[in-house]
């Protein structure tokens, strides 16, 4: 039940698909329960009450390697020579290509499309090999996982790390997650952040650690402070919704306006929006009302779901913004196509101006390590200049937020970070093969879907 209350509070990290595999200590049998949907659609009382066991591993998933299909929901179970191993993985490998080739003349048979099972692999390897933790040094890329042995649960993160993992304490057991808000939800402690390069091994004899890879700068998606992660969650010693507030002063500074009123986009919206408003002084509503049963449009696996999203998601008071010079803030802007719904919006609300405040950078790169950044031409400030924006928009103005302010939010070092879908510096580089397989996925996720209109030409 920990593990299916912790997935509640991870939810917003992905909507695609659900699964937990639980396991008794040296009992060679896992039960493994994983379907499509949100974690209260895919967990019922009798699905909780068949995962048996005193460990268990779960997952949300959202896609940005393999097709969204039960096949590729995590956790994957395998059975080894060393016993079964399952595993949840959060990043993109980005040598998951050759690594796959390699295996597949070796022999492996991989049962999905996803980078994920591609590790399972290599730890199965026999030691003479190249298996067994040695094998992680092959790994390129972002990940933060998770593996559930017969004995142990291993948690690592790449060095760079890319993603955030943690390590907490309940009633005398270790725990790992994505996020510090999970820990809250089941009131465990947080102790750490599981370090960038780290193993840590949980078994019958406690904690310990292992380091296997070569030390290398890290590299943290900054991402996560501006949209992904949850605000009540603690990264790298930050408070995630102080971050946010103060990108939101950071941002009033910088491009300051008059107007009568500061209206946030819900959720990730709200706390810089706060920051622009006691900076400024100008009063902040939150004017659009979100509809809660409809998830994060940014990470729904079509276009096609995405402008469906937009329409029902959120609906706005009119007689808060009728006659009004409105600021909107927002985390960021990546189609285009959401932030000029809510433009038309409050146009059709009577707002006499319309203002676009946005906490992050232009988006103007492609990710390759775990947030699904389409291809640059389908990043709207990849096509178009500031101006350009503002028209299609159909603002008064706009202003981003720098990569300097975004960085002073944080209150760590800008080299503590990964900031290449801003400014194009990837600090892992990237096989052709893994450009061409992860381009392809993204344009058949939106290529025809996306309405004529709101394409970029």
């Amino acid at each position: 039940m920990l593990t299916y209350y912790g997935l509640f509070a991870l939810q917003h990290r992905g909507q695609e698909s659900a699964g937990i595999v639980s396991a008794e200590t040296g009992v060679a049998s896992f039960h493994t329960h994983k379907a499509m949907g949100l974690v209260s659609q895919v967990f019922q009382p009798r699905d909780l009450d068949k995962l048996k066991g005193n460990r268990a591993i779960g997952h949300v998933r959202y896609s940005t390697t393999g097709s969204s299909n039960l096949k590729n929901a995590q956790p994957f179970v395998v059975d080894t020579a060393r016993g079964r191993l399952a595993i949840a993985h959060n990043g993109n490998l980005v040598n998951a290509a050759a690594l796959r080739t390699e295996l597949e003349e070796r022999g492996s048979i991989f049962q999905t499309t996803v980078d994920s099972e591609i590790v399972l692999h290599l730890l199965a390897q026999p030691s003479s090999n190249g298996g067994g933790i040695a094998s992680l040094r092959r790994l390129e890329g972002a990940f933060s996982i998770v593996l559930m042995g017969e004995r142990e649960i291993i948690g690592f993160r790449d060095p760079h790390g890319f993603r955030p993992l943690c390590l907490g304490k309940l009633d005398g057991a270790y725990v790992l997650a994505s996020e510090s808000c999970a820990f809250d939800l089941i009131h465990a402690e947080f102790i750490r952040d599981v370090e960038p390069g780290e193993v840590v091994i949980i078994d019958e004899n406690g904690l310990r650690s292992e380091w296997p890879f070569p030390k290398q700068r890290t590299a943290f998606c900054i991402f996560e402070h501006v949209y992904f992660a949850r605000p009540d969650s603690n990264i790298g010693g930050t408070n995630v919704s102080m971050a946010r507030v103060n990108m939101g002063r950071e941002l009033a500074r910088l491009h300051p306006v008059e107007a009568d009123l500061v209206v946030p986009v819900p959720d990730s919206g709200i706390f810089a929006a706060l920051g622009f408003s006691e900076e400024t002084g100008i009063p902040y509503y939150p004017a659009f009302v979100r509809n809660h049963y409809i998830g994060r449009t940014f990470i729904q696996p079509t276009q096609m779901i995405r402008d469906f999203n937009v329409r029902v998601k959120l609906n706005l008071i009119r007689s808060a913004v009728e006659g009004k010079r409105v600021v909107v803030v927002d985390d960021s802007i990546v189609r285009g196509t959401t932030a000029r719904s809510r433009v038309v919006n409050l146009r059709e609300n009577g707002a006499t101006e319309v203002h676009m405040r946005i906490s992050c950078p232009p988006h103007k790169h492609a990710c390759y390590y775990g947030i699904d950044f389409p291809d640059p031409e389908k990043l709207l400030a990849n096509q178009c200049t500031t101006e350009e924006i503002c028209k299609y928009l159909g603002a008064d103005s706009i202003g981003y937020l720098d990569v300097e302010g975004m960085v002073r939010s944080t209150g760590q070092p800008a080299n503590n970070f990964c900031m290449a879908c801003f400014n194009g510096d990837y600090p892992v580089a990237f096989d052709d093969q893994f450009d061409k397989l992860i381009m392809e996925k993204r344009a058949i996720k939106a290529r025809l879907l996306e309405p004529p209109s709101e394409r970029l030409l």
